[in-house]
């Protein structure tokens, strides 16, 4: 009786095991955000990636930023900062509105509409979005650690 139990905790365990191999651990948070916070921290996001200050990037954006375009691409820290970098894609204009901010501890969720001129792949682009921007307080600050985007179609 003892050993298909044993069997089966065995299973288990191992089960555990692999699925801890897949996942990726966030940094530790370090006290509790305000909505006034994240927001200035959004529009200092936006001023540099409109003046391509990627000083300023690379101390704001977390090194486990999912960075999800409203194309579906996907973007780590460093390949979106490098998109950026090469040129590939060059934001002119962030404009954000109706901007609602919930906190969770350490964590800030932004829920808003944002209209973007962007050049992407050589396309000249003007966008209207919907999105969540996702905010970390950390030791070294609040970070921007997730985007995820979707267009707004064109008004008929």
């Amino acid at each position: 009786m003892m050993r298909p139990i044993a069997g089966v905790l065995f299973g288990l365990l191992m089960i555990g095991f692999v699925a801890a191999g897949n996942t990726a651990w966030a940094e530790e948070c370090s006290g509790a955000v305000t909505a006034e916070e994240a927001l200035r921290a959004e529009d200092a996001r936006y001023a540099a990636q409109t003046t391509n200050d990627f000083a300023a990037m690379e101390r704001m954006f977390g090194s486990d930023l999912v960075y999800i375009h409203s194309s579906a691409v996907v973007d780590t820290k460093a390949s979106y900062i490098e998109s950026m970098r090469t040129g590939k894609a060059k934001y002119k204009v962030m404009r954000r509105s109706d901007a609602k901010v919930r906190t969770y501890g350490c964590v800030a969720i932004i829920t808003g509409t944002t209209q973007l001129e962007v050049t992407s792949g050589g396309e000249e682009l003007s966008l209207e979005l919907r999105f969540h921007s996702i905010w970390a307080k950390r030791a070294q600050g609040l970070q921007f650690v997730g985007w995820q985007a979707t267009r707004v179609p064109p008004k008929q």
